[in-house]
């Protein structure tokens, strides 16, 4: 008695070929998109929140005046406010100065600790340590060490240097250098770090090779290490950079702006009216303003120095 099986038909094989190409594809897809999503809310959110509260009046104190402003709150910036210029050009100090003096000793701490000597792994440790440091920390183990009567400045004056109960924090002449120790102390381990890490990645043979024909440490460090840091040291610059001009918690926390304002940075002066004035309109606008002015200056600043462009 014959039997007949059903045989089932196979798919085609073009089909079935693209079915199996199609979904590795689409799997990283599938992976970073609640990663995506999250990220999309919580910057795309905020940025179009900030630059819609730009065009409107909104203070919580004064909800009679709500209402759309259109641009006289840019209007206002630039013709009638007194303290935005003045804040602008603190920014641009804090930023140059910080930026300069990070990247000049984070760039010799760096090539100290690249070297092989005993006690190389503590001497990183301490070198980076500082960097783990939240900013409000930072600024209350300065402020300690600023405080008239329990500071350092207490054991100069039992020296001889300076007077007793004064405080370099309320001086105008020194308050500036002063926070920009205490940013230094904290800032200059980031520089290490990348700079450290792009460090090894320099072959030996160049330096050997470099060795033979006659250059000194100056000339190799001239002609082989600068080159090979370029981009790090670009890049670190410009991280930098648009940290330190947005930096609010170190000087909020050890000068508050003081005295008189002098260490008060744009964004310092938007936390305050925001938060202290209780003028959301006016401080989304100057935030709006201080977004460009750094957008800007970015690209400005990636097209000069030719980031990731031929080195010669």
């Amino acid at each position: 008695m014959a039997h007949s099986a059903a045989v089932a038909t196979p798919p085609p094989k073009g089909k079935e070929s693209k079915r199996r190409s199609s979904t590795p594809r689409r799997l990283p897809y599938l992976l970073i998109a609640p990663a995506g999503l999250l990220m999309l809310g919580f910057i795309a959110y905020p940025v179009i929140s900030v630059f819609y509260y730009s065009l409107q009046n909104y203070n919580v104190t004064k909800p009679w005046r709500n209402g759309f402003a259109g641009f006289d709150n840019f209007t206002r910036i630039f013709t009638e406010d007194e303290q935005f210029w003045p804040t602008l050009g603190f920014s641009a100090q804090w930023v140059v100065v910080q930026v300069t003096l990070q990247l000049a000793l984070g760039l010799a701490l760096a090539l100290i600790v690249n070297q092989s000597f005993i006690g190389r792994g503590i001497s990183r440790a301490m070198v980076f340590s500082p960097w783990a440091v939240s900013g409000v920390l930072t600024s209350t183990i300065w402020i300690l060490l600023y405080n008239s009567s329990t500071g350092f400045s207490r054991y100069l004056a039992d020296a001889g240097i300076g007077e007793y109960g004064t405080s370099v924090l309320s001086d105008t002449g020194t308050v500036f250098w002063a926070a920009t120790l205490a940013e230094l102390w904290r800032g200059v381990p980031f520089f290490a770090i990348l700079i450290l890490a792009d460090l090894q990645s320099v072959s030996k043979e160049l330096y050997e090779a470099a060795s033979v024909d006659g250059a000194g440490r100056m000339r190799q460090f001239f002609h082989i290490t600068l080159p090979h840091l370029r981009d790090a040291i670009i890049l670190a610059t410009l991280l930098r950079g648009v940290w330190e001009f947005n930096n609010v918690d170190l000087l909020y926390t050890l000068t508050g702006g003081g005295p008189a304002g002098e260490t008060t940075t744009l964004p310092l002066y938007v936390a305050n009216t925001g938060i202290e004035g209780h003028d959301f309109g006016y401080a989304s606008a100057l935030t709006t303003v201080a977004f460009v002015i750094l957008l800007f200056c970015s690209i400005v600043y990636l097209r000069l120095s030719k980031f990731g462009g031929d080195h010669k």
